[in-house]
């Protein structure tokens, strides 16, 4: 599908000027003036800023934590965010204790299935890792989580050992280049 949309003052990080935006399967693929090209859609953005949509790098989206929930779930958070400009969020999932490193994903990503307005990613709070579950890690790396959080507080919940940030880290530093190719997430799949 194309769109275009026309007459928009473009809001870049380094500029900002008066053009046209032709958007091919939702990547924007020419920025010019007075484009003239066939198109599915044209909007017309004249007298309206275009600006990139902005990422929310930190969520907590039902996240259950201490006898309560975050009050937001993947449809009402990501509608808020998405009328106020957000069009991507990085949420928290969890691997609680006994579940591996991609159990945990997979939970927040049945969380979010159906529900997502915008574009969503993970970042995993670990709170296990032995050395077993290095390959897992490189896995979850593979599939796009790249950062994973553990906890120094929160004893019987979220904190881990010395020795277990020190392993993650490790593997970490070690882990294989990112391979697209080997991701199980689709980007139409954050939908």
């Amino acid at each position: 599908m194309k769109t275009i949309i026309k007459n928009g003052h473009i809001i870049t990080a380094t500029d900002n000027y008066n053009a046209d935006i032709l958007i091919e399967n939702e990547v924007v693929s020419v920025i010019g003036a007075k484009l003239d090209m066939e198109a599915d859609k044209v909007i017309d953005a004249a007298g309206k800023l275009i600006i990139p949509g902005g990422i929310d790098p930190h969520t907590h989206m039902q996240l259950p934590f201490g006898g309560t929930q975050a009050s937001d779930d993947f449809r009402t958070g990501t509608i808020a965010a998405a009328h106020g400009g957000t069009t991507t969020i990085i949420d928290f999932a969890v691997q609680y204790k006994g579940q591996s490193l991609i159990e945990g994903i997979d939970n927040w990503h049945a969380k979010a299935e159906g529900k997502t307005a915008i574009d969503y990613g993970f970042h995993l709070i670990t709170t296990e890792l032995e050395d077993n579950q290095i390959e897992e890690l490189h896995t979850a790396m593979d599939e796009g989580v790249t950062s994973f959080k553990m906890f120094m507080a929160y004893p019987g919940v979220f904190l881990v050992d010395d020795a277990t940030i020190f392993r993650a880290m490790s593997a970490a530093s070690s882990a294989r280049p990112y391979s697209a190719e080997v991701s199980r997430l689709d980007p139409s799949h954050n939908r």
